[in-house]
């Protein structure tokens, strides 16, 4: 609109540097330019300095800076939701040419939670590949919360994770039950010992897994006081293991994860079978899968 100070119409497509808008929808995604840095792998400089140019080119400020971290502006939040827009389509290019030549082929990316021992799903993967073994199938691993953002904001198709909210735009399916349970390694003083009262725990020094800790172990840790002294943090469930096997606190873990090391006597499980929290796992998509996607052939 020419004199508003905002891009004219007719040219703004073909004069802006369309790599700034990915990195605009991190700066959004991760809350602070040295996060959104940190993504990217890409020095914080050039994150303000790709802010910066893509603020000149649209004419308006985008994001303001608040005790929380970075937040868009109204004109932020409009420029956000025409990104994600283009980036999906972006996206499903590969797809639609691949179809356009009657080729099954692409991508499917699964962001998932940390050690998920699931021989139903494993088996799954199996078949899917056998049928389609031109689709690329990516895994990252990723805290729950991380899961439910990425699958949301649809950089990827398919998620593993604990979280069972209902939100918008997803679709649950139960995958298995994980029961967590608390261990110790072998020269912790409490090794051979089932801990009742669990109020005792309170004053042990505790790894923690931080974002990734589901909602249900959190509640139920701090019914009891565990945690109160962090010792450790991993974020991945393979990292807060080798924390607990090498005596650095006591923590949680995945029955199944831990199974090997207390056959082997490396770990011992404090708490009363009874009183292990459990929860369920799900496998989660989108709720509309684009129809022409190696998704919709996992989900389907």
């Amino acid at each position: 609109m020419p004199g508003s100070g905002l891009p004219d119409e007719r040219t703004f497509a073909r004069n802006i540097d369309w790599n700034l808008f990915p990195v605009f929808v991190e700066i959004i995604r991760a809350g602070g330019i040295g996060a959104a840095a940190r993504r990217l792998n890409k020095q914080q400089p050039t994150i303000s300095l790709a802010l910066k140019r893509l603020e000149d080119s649209v004419g308006a400020p985008l994001c303001r800076r608040t005790a929380r971290g970075i937040v868009p502006t109204a004109a932020g939040r409009a420029l956000l939701a025409s990104c994600e827009t283009m980036l999906e389509a972006a996206r499903r290019v590969p797809h639609q040419l691949a179809q356009a030549i009657g080729q099954v082929e692409g991508r499917v990316r699964l962001e998932m939670i940390s050690f998920v021992v699931s021989p139903r799903f494993d088996q799954a993967l199996g078949a899917f590949h056998a049928r389609y073994p031109d689709v690329l199938i990516e895994i990252a691993v990723s805290p729950w919360r991380s899961v439910i953002d990425r699958l949301s904001a649809g950089e990827a198709e398919l998620g593993i994770g604990y979280d069972s909210s209902d939100r918008h735009g997803l679709a649950y399916h139960r995958l298995l039950d994980e029961t967590q349970q608390l261990y110790c390694a072998r020269h912790h003083r409490l090794f051979g010992s089932r801990v009742a009262d669990l109020g005792e725990l309170a004053s042990e020094r505790f790894i923690s897994t931080g974002a990734d800790e589901p909602e249900h172990l959190t509640r139920f840790r701090r019914r009891y006081g565990i945690g109160e002294r962090p010792a450790g943090l991993a974020e991945d469930l393979h990292e807060a293991r080798r924390l607990i096997l090498a005596g650095v606190g006591i923590g949680f873990l995945p029955t199944e994860a831990a199974q090997s090391e207390v056959a082997a006597g490396r770990l011992w499980p404090l708490l009363p079978d009874a009183l292990c929290p459990s929860y369920p796992i799900f496998l989660i998509a989108r709720a509309d899968p684009v129809r022409d996607t190696a998704t919709e052939l996992v989900t389907g």
